[in-house]
């Protein structure tokens, strides 16, 4: 069966223990195909990329109501009222999923809350080029495994604003790699190219920089390209070994 996920954004680990390794996140609104029931997790995976592995049960709920506006803001107040009055220290997060069950003025009703409706779009609305929505992650802290504005790793980093446009991203720079089969020379790089070094990605801004999630500064952060070919290199030994074309 598929669940939704009712939390701002749920862990999913390596075993069902918290303790085994956190592996990646879901967000709000997004789906978990369970396979299977043990104790206090659900074995399964993430619909979106077919990614493994274990789930609170309290992460998850039936949902019957199709998914039809996704959240644009870095996050969003729940409140318990269509009023400023009634704001709650709830919230959810950029790329969260959700329905419209009801609207008043300037507010929409999702399940139990309401939020901003200036906060949502149509689920099938895309930005012109997907790198376009990078200054909700800016200095958002480095998580290994993370997949939200509150903690990323690279590679999540370059799903998520790929998700957002609509375009399909393997959740781990390993598989990324072999996904994007334009190959880019350097000199020809352009805003939304992802530079590739084992174990590690980056997205192109423009010509001169990139973005990324980097271990090394605990933060995404935005840098020259050339500093960061040679930063890695000096830190790692690790060459930039591809540079890759998402079709936008």
């Amino acid at each position: 069966m598929q669940l939704s996920v009712i939390s701002p954004f749920a862990n999913i680990y390596k075993k069902n223990n918290l303790k085994s390794g956190l592996v990646t996140q879901i967000i709000f609104g997004e789906k978990f195909k369970v396979k299977k029931r043990i104790g206090l997790f659900y074995k399964g995976y993430k619909v979106y990329d077919n990614y493994p592995g274990f789930i609170k049960v309290d992460d998850l709920a039936k949902d019957k109501h199709k998914k039809t506006h996704k959240v644009t803001s870095k996050k969003t107040f729940l409140y318990k009222k269509p009023n400023l009055n009634f704001k709650t220290k709830k919230q959810i997060y950029f790329n969260s999923k959700i329905s419209i069950l009801e609207k008043n003025n300037e507010f929409i009703k999702i399940n139990n809350y309401w939020i901003k409706s200036k906060d949502v779009k149509k689920i099938e609305f895309r930005n012109k080029n997907f790198i376009d929505n990078y200054l909700i992650y800016l200095n958002t802290k480095y998580l290994w495994g993370g997949n939200s504005p509150v903690g990323i790793d690279c590679s999540a980093l370059v799903q998520e604003l790929l998700k957002f446009n609509n375009i399909y991203c393997p959740r781990d720079t390993k598989d990324q790699i072999k996904f994007f089969t334009k190959e880019i020379k350097l000199k020809s790089i352009k805003k939304g190219d992802l530079l590739f070094w084992k174990g590690h990605v980056a997205i192109a801004l423009n010509k001169k920089y990139l973005i990324h999630a980097f271990g090394p500064k605990k933060k995404v952060i935005k840098m020259p390209i050339t500093k960061t070919i040679r930063e890695i290199y000096n830190k790692s030994k690790l060459d930039l070994i591809s540079i890759k074309r998402v079709k936008n």
